[in-house]
């Protein structure tokens, strides 16, 4: 009777009863914030906010934590707005800590056909090669950031540490 109990399940069966999981990409560099839920790497729902990343980041969170089980989040860790980058990276350090969701960083650059980046000013970040720099640019640069469809060829970073590509002002 007990050896009746450790038999193994099928794997189909244990499949159809396992709760599904999410990726959870969030895009803070400028604004709009965008947020993105990905099930097997393919995006099923966005979000976009105009409001301040302060502002909006946290209620939004909430609620598509309560709606998924996200089994890890993917956040743009730079260049950008440094404020932005920094509020984000310690509210999902927070998450990681207390929920235990792992998180990871990835390149804006990633999401903005490697297009320049608003530093401050009329200063730019711009990828050369591997290497992030400031151009300045006469006129304003008008770039936005897209949710792709698809995160499966996504470059993430094991390491989820800010990269704070501050300008010399």
């Amino acid at each position: 009777m007990i050896l009746s109990l450790l038999k193994p399940y099928k794997v189909d069966h244990l499949q159809n009863h396992l709760p599904k999981v999410y990726t959870l990409l969030i895009i803070s560099l400028s604004s709009p914030l965008l947020l993105g839920v990905y099930e097997e790497d393919t995006l099923i729902e966005s979000i976009s906010s105009d409001k301040k990343t302060s502002e909006t980041l946290i209620p939004l969170l909430n609620t598509l934590l309560d709606k998924y089980t996200i089994s890890k989040i993917i956040y743009t860790k730079g260049p950008g707005s440094y404020m932005a980058i920094k509020l984000t990276y310690i509210i999902l350090k927070t998450i990681e800590i207390v929920r235990g969701i792992q998180c990871f960083g990835c390149s804006g650059f990633a999401f903005n056909e490697g297009k320049p980046i608003k530093a401050i000013g009329n200063l730019y970040f711009i990828k050369e090669k591997e290497t992030i720099i400031t151009k300045k640019y006469e006129q304003a640069v008008n770039v936005s950031f897209v949710l792709p469809q698809s995160i499966h060829d996504l470059v993430v970073d094991e390491e989820s540490i800010p990269e704070y590509n501050l300008p010399a002002v």
